[in-house]
């Protein structure tokens, strides 16, 4: 394992995580090197890192989560990247998963698309509607770009995919939550408005119609992904998502109106 592992850096952005980095941390305990692009952070976040000796910090102030991760790719001396978010929790599972793709001499993949968990109050849920992401990949294939408030990793060359999931732990106040979905959605409500029809996903060209998409994910999150089976979690989940969708949805009517 740790032969297969030392070919590989974590990469995480932070700024204000000091309710998840800790926890983050605990779970890179075989990393020989932790790369961390922080965007200016003012709550204990930097007093946590500076806990870890094996973790080089990077100040960078932010401008957008591309530029972040592209800037902090310069540092990672290893073959292999792990991209995380500070709220990620990578379970001894995947490691053992990585451990295996990169320890086989017949894997050609040059990157790996990782499922998500969605936990609530630190339980995950049976399923949740984030997509896989690029997380695991050669450092020297490919870039960030930008993709309306997130990002993603454009690899070139050759993609696989991992069983076992990242799991998304974030126990910041929902206030904090809320905050940042208002700055979210003006992004994404820029990227919909923007971009022709036929650049979009599906799931973006049901946003446009406005009255869809919140029902259509609380629908999702209920009972396509057996949310109704994770109790109280299951439905904070679901009402989460589905006023995610209703904001933006009022969003676009916005933009469309010139309201």
């Amino acid at each position: 394992m740790v032969d297969s592992l030392q070919q590989v850096t974590p990469l995480l952005l932070t700024f204000n995580e000091e309710a998840n980095i800790a926890r983050t941390l605990e779970c890179l305990t075989w990393a020989h090197q932790i790369v961390v692009v922080d965007s200016g952070s003012t709550d204990r976040t930097l007093e946590l890192l500076s806990e870890v000796p094996r973790l080089q910090v990077i100040y960078r102030p932010f401008d957008s989560f591309a530029r972040q991760c592209n800037y902090g790719l310069q540092y990672v001396r290893t073959p292999w990247v792990l991209s995380l978010d500070a709220d990620y929790v990578v379970s001894a599972a995947l490691c053992s998963e990585i451990k295996a793709v990169l320890g086989c001499s017949t894997s050609c993949a040059d990157g790996y698309w990782i499922p998500f968990r969605y936990c609530v109050a630190g339980k995950p849920l049976r399923g949740a509607i984030l997509p896989p992401r690029m997380s695991l990949y050669r450092r020297d294939y490919g870039h960030y770009v930008d993709d309306g408030h997130a990002h993603r990793f454009n690899l070139v060359g050759v993609s696989g995919t991992l069983c076992q999931p990242i799991f998304h732990d974030d126990r910041k106040a929902l206030d904090r939550w809320l905050g940042s979905q208002c700055r979210y959605l003006r992004q994404e409500t820029h990227k919909i408005m923007s971009m022709p029809s036929h650049q979009l996903s599906l799931a973006d060209r049901l946003r446009k119609r406005h009255v869809i998409a919140p029902f259509a994910v609380l629908f999702l999150c209920l009972f396509w992904h057996r949310g109704l089976l994770d109790g109280w979690r299951g439905w904070f989940y679901a009402f989460q998502r589905m006023y995610v969708e209703t904001l933006l949805s009022l969003m676009l009517w916005e933009a469309q109106h010139g309201l």
